[in-house]
């Protein structure tokens, strides 16, 4: 998930209206675009508890320098849920496109950005949550210009309390992917397995159209 490639969003111009097709344009092997080989995830049904829960009150620390409780949370809030980002400088994540499911953090968010002004037409809030700590969340949000923020269940009080899916890489407990639609503190949507992670966002808006619309 390290993006590797040194143009920012930013730099774009038209017609390049955002960073994969401005990539798939220069025909470059980045991570905003996924591989064609990757494994797909299977539904192993560790999320098949959560439809109808109730979001318990707990407070994660935001990439805008506050606390958010998505428990207290009203309206319509969508969270995405995601292993890790990582940094343009970092090492090569060995065997991470071997792990079902694990590669496509940066396209997921990528397309959340590029969606969410649709998203915030239909009523919908946007969040991403990972165990990254706040300072890694706040180089990619700034790297990636996300219009959203992300929050840190670095102590996995969040994931502990859903029972949330984790897996191991490199000594590092890390969360499935899996994307949640709350409304007024209550799951009413889950999506899991979440493949290919750069669709979610689609995903998320065919629902919210076809239930909330």
């Amino acid at each position: 998930m390290t993006f590797t490639h040194p143009v920012q969003c930013a730099t774009l111009s038209a017609p390049y209206t955002n960073c994969t097709s401005f990539l798939k344009k220069l025909n470059m092997k980045d991570l905003y675009v996924l591989p064609d080989n990757l494994p797909i995830p299977q539904d192993d049904g560790a999320c098949d508890h959560l439809q109808g829960m109730q979001i318990p009150s707990l407070s994660l620390a935001s990439t805008a320098d506050r606390t958010v409780d998505l428990g207290s949370e009203s309206g319509m809030v969508v969270v995405y849920f995601y292993p890790m980002t990582g940094r343009p400088d970092g090492p090569p994540m060995t065997g991470w496109n071997e792990i079902p499911g694990a590669r496509g953090c940066t396209p997921q968010s990528c397309a959340f950005r590029d969606h969410h002004a649709e998203l915030r037409g239909l009523g919908a809030t946007v969040y991403g949550v990972s165990a990254q700590s706040s300072e890694e969340q706040k180089e990619a949000a700034q790297r990636l210009h996300l219009p959203f923020e992300l929050l840190s269940d670095s102590a996995f009080e969040l994931t502990g309390a859903l029972r949330l899916p984790t897996f191991e890489y490199n000594s590092l407990r890390l969360i499935k992917r899996l994307t949640l639609i709350i409304e007024d503190g209550k799951i009413v949507k889950v999506f899991y397995p979440v493949f290919p992670p750069n669709e979610n966002a689609d995903n998320v808006i065919a629902w919210l159209r076809a239930n909330r619309g």
